[in-house]
């Protein structure tokens, strides 16, 4: 006899980008040398303030327990930090110190969403928005992104349609993950409008806010009256190249907040208490880590944009944040003679070693796509590699 399950187990996804390195790494062993796009980690060493201050912290016995809602000189850092760069008069009773970025997103729907309640969220896009959406008995509504001049845009028509089928909630994450994508400012106050107009609640996935090569990025929860209705998801994964580390916040109207940590109780009472500090000393200290972090990201960006249009049947934006790349592969697969981009990525691991992920792990396809897209993330492979890699890829296509 097995234990038997619960019936939402049915509706509960994966990460998916997890599985292709898996494949990559069953490849290795086997001796075959991989590129590694697959995966949005980082070999990025994390700055040497924030390690020095959570070894100290160890040191000095901060091995237990944390405040459930995180230390108070982290949540105060973090609202004037967030403040500051958002615009926006945060205290640290608008902070919630989570393991992770992660655990915001289900969260907020747990405290946001009824079952049967209809939330828009992006497709292409995180996997885990559908996932938690669906676990949590909600009813997901999918939107997308079009071709820009530049860039990929908001699918607003979407947007629009899902608000009419009766959405309330929006999850919208700007330096998006796949695509890269930013919204220019008159594309983010449309967004806004529709949200006060419809009265919508607003989950603003920020982790790539702080990777951003050009300009000065922008939340959502700046702007006039989104404050209100708008949780922040922060994480310190990206900024400080602590992806290993597991820590952020849920960000918001402190009531909102409170039922939050009321949650952290529930499931894992704390977050992770020594690595609070180093997280500290990486916002009290000077920007010369996450500087070269971005420097580091900057360099593979052009080198992989530029290696990638150079190849016939690919087209590629560069994109102003993140460290992903979505370079639409149509002609490459039709050239090849490929029609399913699941086999197309498989052909290409195999015969290459260039390892990366499909839009297909980013939701179930829209009805009436008819390009085809795969993701590269440069997080974690080097120049030199990149060169190497892509030197193989253009020469299979």
């Amino acid at each position: 006899m097995t234990i038997p399950t619960a019936e939402r187990m049915s509706r509960i996804g994966t990460e998916t980008a997890f599985a292709v390195s898996l494949e990559a790494s069953q490849l290795a062993r086997q001796g075959k040398k991989i590129y590694p796009f697959h995966l949005g980690d980082m070999n990025i060493i994390t700055p040497p303030n924030v390690m020095a201050a959570a070894i100290e912290a160890m040191k000095k016995g901060k091995t237990g327990y944390a405040p459930t809602a995180g230390i108070p000189e982290l949540r105060e850092a973090l609202a004037k930090d967030v403040g500051v760069t958002r615009g926006l008069n945060l205290t640290s009773d608008n902070v919630s110190i989570q393991p992770g970025g992660k655990p915001t997103i289900g969260k907020f729907i747990m405290v946001a969403m009824n079952p049967g309640d209809k939330v828009l969220y992006p497709n292409p896009g995180y996997p885990i928005y559908e996932s938690q959406i669906e676990f949590h008995g909600g009813v997901g509504i999918p939107y997308g992104y079009k071709e820009g001049k530049d860039g990929f845009m908001l699918d607003m028509e979407a947007i629009r349609n899902g608000i009419r089928a009766g959405g309330k909630i929006l999850i919208y994450n700007n330096y998006q993950n796949p695509t890269g994508a930013s919204s220019p400012k008159g594309e983010m106050e449309e967004l806004a409008r529709l949200v006060v107009k419809n009265d919508l609640s607003v989950l603003s996935d920020e982790a790539y806010f702080d990777i951003r090569y050009s300009g000065e990025p922008m939340s959502i929860a700046s702007l006039p009256d989104m404050a209100e209705r708008t949780v922040i998801l922060y994480t310190f994964s990206k900024k400080f190249a602590m992806t290993g580390w597991r820590l952020g916040a849920a960000i918001g109207p402190a009531r909102f907040i409170d039922h939050i940590s009321k949650i952290n109780v529930n499931d894992e009472s704390c977050a992770n208490h020594f690595v609070q500090y180093g997280a500290l000393a990486g916002l009290q200290g000077d920007n010369e880590g996450p500087n070269f972090i971005i420097a580091t990201l900057r360099e593979r960006r052009d080198v992989l944009v530029d290696l990638l249009n150079a190849i016939p049947g690919i087209k590629c934006f560069k994109p102003k944040a993140t460290f992903y790349v979505f370079p639409n592969v149509t002609g490459a697969m039709r050239r090849k003679g490929v029609g399913d981009v699941e086999e197309f990525r498989k052909l290409c691991l195999h015969e290459t070693g260039v390892s990366f992920c499909t839009r297909r792990h980013f939701g179930r396809p829209l009805p009436g796509e008819t390009e085809e897209y795969v993701r590269f993330a440069y997080s974690g492979i080097d120049v030199p590699l990149i060169k190497e890699g892509l030197a193989k890829f253009a020469e299979f296509l």
